[in-house]
This record gives structure tokens, C-alpha cells and sequence, in this order.
């Protein structure tokens, strides 16, 4: 007879935090000719220390840069590298932030290309974007994941202009340890075919990212959108309503027929919380039972439903929604106290935690203290799968051993 070995709950394994890239990502990669026009860090006089890449300035926000500040000194304005901890932007440094506060391991986004390489899409010249994108993987991979092995899970882009370029370059990146692939929210917004696209725009990503075990991860903004209640509402208010997104990619994807067409494909929402998820479940099993019927007959108000804006490639004969939601999404969150209480509908094994390093919504230093609080009620096993457990699954990864110190 064996016992079920008490598992470690002073670690947790962070799927959502941000790198700051240094300087030298795209100068040091990209060929000669280049080196001029690629995306580099400079003084400007006018704004001070600015990204610069074709005809675009991009400052480093405070916003996503606060670890280490109080919350009174957080601020949207562009701060300077000199005045960032040090962690924002050198992996090494890095790992004595994330020793402080509990974090094994992390996944980390990008800032400069923005969450999913809109930076490159919106790019004239797509030769460079493509070098570009090529050259940021590279670097996440070898420099800033390879400078601390088992810390660190590799997140890449693609060319979201061009599928099967996209479809190659998750080959690529995956033959040298790349474990997710950043998409949008919502593609429509940067003008970019939806995931209903009838000619099936985005297959060619999916069927390689299915292939190659990578997860597809959501960031929330990464369809560049900050949706507003209504023309005037307060900011606060609308930055609060930010979740919307994410319950609107999960929708999107549930009755999409993705899933359908790639078994194995899996999705993780990143930044979204998970709060939200059991009403939309169950809103969703409420339309699919009441409204399915005259959906599929293709009849709406004073005319008719057609193709893709009935049921589009979805075929609702054989659809399960609520297992294709288990075998399929994962959410993701920062802080989420209702969201943990409902662990039981959301699924046990369809939840990650994220510190959002070194962004102002971070839990960053008391990551494990907080999460050991808010978990304090739930059983040590499913405990430890928000922690680390499905994180190591899902990513296919293995964390380094925890270092020797006391978190």
C-alpha cells in the first residue's frame, strides 16, 4: 500500500510574465544591411530613450516596468532602462526576483513587437518583419530561456501575414525547444482574417502548432484594443471590463470548430482570469439547448442565416461544449479569489497561475505568499496543479530544481 507524497507548495511556475528587451535583440541578429533599420533602442531629444523601427518611436511604459516601485510611483510615462530593476530586462538578473518571491519557472511575452508581434504585421517592409520575428525567437530562446535551463519556458512569434511562414517558423522554433506560440485575442481588430475565416486562413499555424505540442496563448491586448464601456467611461472602469476580451476569445474558439478540426490543439488564456468562466459555460450550454435548433435551420430576423454566421464550420450533431472545454482551454490568473472558489466547475486541471512580472498588476515579491493564502482552503494536490503541476504538463516541461533558497 503507498501514500500520496505531500506535495511542495513553496513554488509555482508563472505562465504569463514580460520581457523587457534589451537593446541588443535585433542589432546583434539581423544581417548587416540591416542593422540601421531593424529595431534598436536610442536616445531621441525630443522623447528620450525610444524604441526606433521605420517610421514608429515606441517608449518603454512604466506600466510595464513597476516591479520594484511602490504603487504610488507607478506610471504610464515612459521610464528610461537606467531606472528599471534590473530584472525587467536581463534573465539573470532575473532569477534572484523570481528566488525572492517563489517563481520556479516563467513564461514570458514580449513588450517591443507587443504580445503576439502585432509590431511586425503593422511593418512595411516584410523581408525585415520576417528576419525581425525570426531574430526575437532566437534570442528568446538561446539568450534569455538558454542563460538559466529549466527556469525559464520558451514563448515564440510568428508572421501573422503569412500562415504557412508562421507554420515553418513554429517548426523551426520548435526542433529547438519552443513550448507556446503567442496569437491574438481577437485577429479582426488588426485587420488580420478571424478564426472563421471560410478559407481557413490560420490552418496552416494550427495544424503545425498541433503537431509540434505547442500551446496557442492569448494574451489579453493582444488584439490591441482596450474596449470601452461607452464613449466616456472612465478609464478605471473600462481597464476593469478588460476581461471581456477573454471571455470573447473562449466563446469565439468553444463554437468555432477549431477543435474539431485539430483534436490536439490547446489554448491557454493568458491574463484573462477565470472568474468569469463558469457563467459563460453555462450561458453557453443555455444558447447551444434553446436557440440550436432554429441556428441550424439558418433563420434570423427578417431573413436568413448563411454559411459561417449560422453555426460556421461547427458541427453541432457532435459538439459537447463543456468537454471541449476541458480537453481543450486553459485559464490563466494573476489573482483570482472567486475563480479559486469554483475551481471545481472551471476544472482542476484547466488552470495556471501567472506573477506578471514586472508589469503594475503583478503579485511580484509576495507571488508564493499570496497564492498560498488564497489556496490555503483547497486540497495540497490540486493545490499544487495551479501552482506548477498543469503548468508542467500542459508546456511539456521540466523545471530545474528549486535552488537552495528559502523563498
Amino acid at each position: 500500500m503507498t501514500t500520496m507524497r505531500t506535495p511542495d507548495l513553496n513554488w509555482l511556475i508563472s505562465v504569463d510574465d514580460h520581457v523587457i528587451e534589451p537593446g541588443h535583440v535585433w542589432t546583434d541578429r539581423v544581417p548587416a544591411k540591416y542593422k540601421d533599420v531593424a529595431p534598436r533602442l536610442v536616445d531621441d531629444a525630443e522623447h528620450g530613450e525610444v524604441w526606433v523601427y521605420e517610421d514608429r518611436r515606441v517608449p518603454s511604459s512604466g506600466l510595464a516596468a513597476s516591479a520594484g516601485r511602490r504603487k504610488e510611483e507607478f506610471t504610464p510615462n515612459s521610464i528610461p532602462y537606467s531606472e528599471m530593476r534590473a530584472g525587467c530586462y536581463d534573465s539573470v538578473a532575473r532569477l534572484e526576483d523570481m528566488n525572492r518571491a517563489g517563481i520556479l519557472a516563467s513564461l514570458c511575452f514580449p513588450s517591443v513587437p507587443r504580445f503576439c508581434g502585432q509590431l511586425f504585421w503593422e511593418a512595411e517592409d516584410k523581408e525585415l518583419a520576417m528576419l525581425c520575428v525570426r531574430a526575437y525567437n532566437d534570442f528568446m530562446i538561446d539568450e534569455w530561456c538558454g542563460s538559466a535551463p529549466g527556469r525559464y519556458i520558451p514563448l515564440v512569434i510568428v508572421p501573422l501575414w503569412d500562415p504557412k511562414a508562421a507554420a515553418a517558423e513554429v517548426e523551426r522554433t520548435a526542433a529547438k525547444g519552443a513550448r507556446g506560440v503567442a496569437f491574438s485575442e481577437n485577429p479582426a481588430p488588426l485587420g488580420l482574417p478571424t478564426i472563421h475565416d471560410p478559407k481557413r486562413y490560420w490552418d496552416p499555424l494550427f495544424a503545425a502548432a498541433q503537431d509540434a505540442e505547442l500551446i496557442v496563448c492569448m494574451h489579453v491586448g493582444s488584439s490591441s484594443t482596450m474596449p470601452k464601456i461607452s464613449p466616456n467611461s472612465p478609464f478605471m472602469a473600462n481597464m476593469t471590463w478588460g476581461a471581456n476580451r477573454t471571455s470573447g476569445a473562449l466563446l469565439e474558439w468553444l463554437f468555432s470548430g477549431v477543435f474539431q478540426r485539430f483534436p490536439s490543439l490547446k489554448i491557454a488564456l493568458s491574463e484573462g482570469n477565470i472568474g468569469w468562466i463558469p457563467y459563460f459555460l453555462e450561458r453557453a450550454e443555455q444558447v447551444l439547448d434553446h436557440q440550436r435548433a432554429w441556428i441550424q435551420r439558418g433563420e434570423a430576423f427578417g431573413g436568413s442565416l448563411e454559411g459561417r454566421h449560422a453555426v460556421g464550420s461547427l458541427d453541432l450533431d457532435n459538439f459537447d461544449l463543456r468537454q471541449t472545454y476541458h480537453d481543450h482551454v486553459f485559464g490563466c490568473f494573476i489573482d483570482d479569489i472567486h475563480g479559486i472558489r469554483n475551481l471545481d466547475v472551471i476544472g482542476e486541471d484547466n488552470v495556471m497561475i501567472e506573477t506578471d512580472y514586472p508589469h503594475s498588476d503583478s503579485t511580484w515579491p509576495d507571488c508564493i505568499k499570496l497564492a498560498q493564502e488564497r489556496l490555503a482552503d483547497v486540497d495540497p494536490q490540486v493545490a499544487y496543479k495551479v501552482l506548477r503541476g498543469n503548468a508542467e504538463r500542459v508546456f511539456r516541461f521540466t523545471p530545474a530544481d528549486p535552488p537552495a533558497v528559502t523563498p
